[in-house]
């Protein structure tokens, strides 16, 4: 199956404990073992559980892709420790990010190919994200708002935006990402598909309570056809 519809112990919002890239996926602590094994067929992955921030928030304090993992300067020691093991075991690259704008999964919006970064972070910050990722970035808005990360959902097939992103919005997402973009919604209209759904370029998984056309949009549009 390449869309999911499920929940974390009834919370339908997986993109705030979750996110992927091509050769794994990392989620919070809390989240159960029968979800885990979802998320691995779906997205035929590893999955590592652990937390960020001493939360399970996982995908709005961090942001990566398959090249290297970004934290923000709340992490602790212990899983600072517990990420290195991540970065040795995939040879990647793990770096925090010294901003007082701490939700980075909420501000970042990246696949292999490149990044969206919200105007909040500065161009020391924009430097550190490209050399940690491996990618070229460029700031955004997406439907006018800083938060790019809850606003929107990419993998390396394709892009799904908030409903009210605007044109110019979607041609400068797409020519940074490097795949077509389009605009739906998650969670029976939830416009912040970013918050709704974890997704790599082999699967997705989106809230129990969204609808079947939006299923169908996500199916599209990520690539899955």
């Amino acid at each position: 199956m390449k869309v999911l519809q499920t929940n974390f112990h009834g919370d339908h919002n997986l993109g705030l404990f979750g996110e992927a890239c091509d050769r794994f996926c990392i989620l919070g602590n809390f989240v159960s073992e029968k979800n885990k094994t979802q998320v691995e067929n779906v997205l035929k992955v590893r999955v590592i559980k652990l937390t960020i921030a001493n939360t399970d928030f996982v995908g709005m304090f961090c942001c990566f892709n398959s090249n290297g993992i970004l934290l923000p300067k709340i992490v602790t020691e212990k899983e600072i420790e517990e990420l290195k093991k991540i970065k040795k075991e995939f040879g990647i690259n793990l770096d925090v990010l010294n901003s007082r704008f701490t939700a980075i999964g909420n501000l970042v919006l990246c696949n292999d190919k490149g990044a969206i970064i919200s105007r909040l972070l500065s161009k020391k910050d924009k430097e550190k994200i490209e050399d940690c990722l491996g990618v070229e970035s460029g700031y955004s808005k997406i439907a006018g708002m800083s938060i790019v990360g809850s606003c929107g959902i990419t993998t390396n097939k394709g892009c799904l935006l908030h409903r009210d992103a605007r044109e110019e919005e979607i041609e400068i997402i797409q020519e940074l990402l490097k795949v077509n973009a389009d605009v739906g919604t998650a969670n029976f209209g939830s416009p912040f598909v970013g918050s709704c759904s974890i997704a790599n370029s082999n699967g997705c998984l989106v809230g129990k309570s969204t609808s079947g056309p939006e299923v169908q949009r996500f199916f599209e549009t990520l690539g899955f056809q």
